[in-house]
């Protein structure tokens, strides 16, 4: 809630008109109290999983030829069934475990900084925040998900969203709840370090599972945004990694690829591409070796 009764007295606290989208958040939250306002984490978060991973489960089940060739895993389809499975198993763990902490956690995020008021951040001041959330999460989700590749953690949490070994955008949530809590500390570390403003903290939240969805989704397509960003992981490298499954020991990333390049962890992926483009070439060589021998046959023939 803002301590302003007026627009008037916003400005006169400012010093400075309000901008447009400054007075439109005066409009939106200036009665609201924060913990609502906070609590829209919820709506944003069960909006994401429910109506982003949808146009990739409508390829899936439709796969127009238009965007077959995009298919990381062409031989393998998942039925509806699977779709709804998954989804079921997302919405179960979020009304137990992420909608609850979300409400919890109210205390830690006014405790840090995250707070409500004008002015609203400058564009830049945001992007920077967000590049620091993704780095510090990337950092610490790395470190966790090796730990969860351990055997014991393996077998008692991750299997669970290793269930897909073709990932679709739906599962990118689906996972044992004790991996679901010890995943999103890393998301709240970033934040806690840089404290933003709330609407930047919905964006950073919206934006990081909208991620993790591409990444999921089992489709490589050329034209996504995505591709611009430097060191940026996307959907066929992590699907090498679910497509291993327990034995894989790489590509433990959740965004960026450094923390598997630094540490070692790429050799098992980069080995598979470096094979996989001999395998592309020999296969070339060969078919053009063969339409250049039948076309001299040809000519012999006439």
């Amino acid at each position: 809630m803002l301590p302003y009764a007026t627009l008037v007295e916003a400005e006169a606290a400012l010093g400075r008109s309000l901008s447009f989208s400054e007075a439109v958040w005066f409009r939106y939250s200036a009665r609201m109290p924060d913990y609502l306002l906070y609590c829209h984490n919820i709506i944003f978060l069960f909006a994401i999983f429910t109506l982003a991973p949808l146009p990739l489960a409508l390829i899936e089940l439709g796969l127009p030829a238009s965007v077959s060739a995009f298919k990381i895993q062409p031989k393998v389809r998942h039925p509806p069934t699977s779709f709804s499975q998954c989804y079921k198993g997302v919405m179960r763990v979020f009304t137990l475990v992420i909608g609850p902490l979300q409400l919890a956690s109210y205390p830690i995020i006014k405790f840090v900084g995250i707070g409500t008021g004008l002015p609203l951040p400058s564009f830049w001041e945001a992007a920077l925040q967000l590049l620091v959330y993704f780095l510090v999460e990337d950092y610490f989700n790395y470190w966790i998900h090796r730990l969860l590749h351990s055997e014991w953690g393996y077998e008692k949490i991750h299997c669970v969203h290793h269930e897909f070994t073709a990932p679709i955008g739906f599962a990118a949530p689906y996972a044992h709840w004790a991996e679901v809590l010890l995943l999103g500390i890393p998301s709240f570390v970033g934040p806690a370090l840089v404290p933003c403003h709330t609407i930047i903290f919905w964006l950073w939240m919206v934006l990081r599972q909208l991620e993790a969805i591409e990444t999921h989704s089992g489709y490589d397509f050329p034209w996504t945004p995505t591709k611009l960003v430097p060191f940026y992981g996307g959907a066929e490298y992590h699907d090498y990694h679910h497509h291993v499954g327990r034995q894989s020991q790489s590509n433990f990333a959740s965004v960026f690829t450094y923390c598997d390049y630094i540490y070692g962890t790429d050799k098992g992926y980069r080995y598979h591409k470096a094979l996989l483009a001999k395998l592309k070439t020999s296969s070339t060589n060969y078919n053009e070796k063969g339409q250049t021998n039948g076309f001299k046959d040809n000519r012999k023939f006439d």
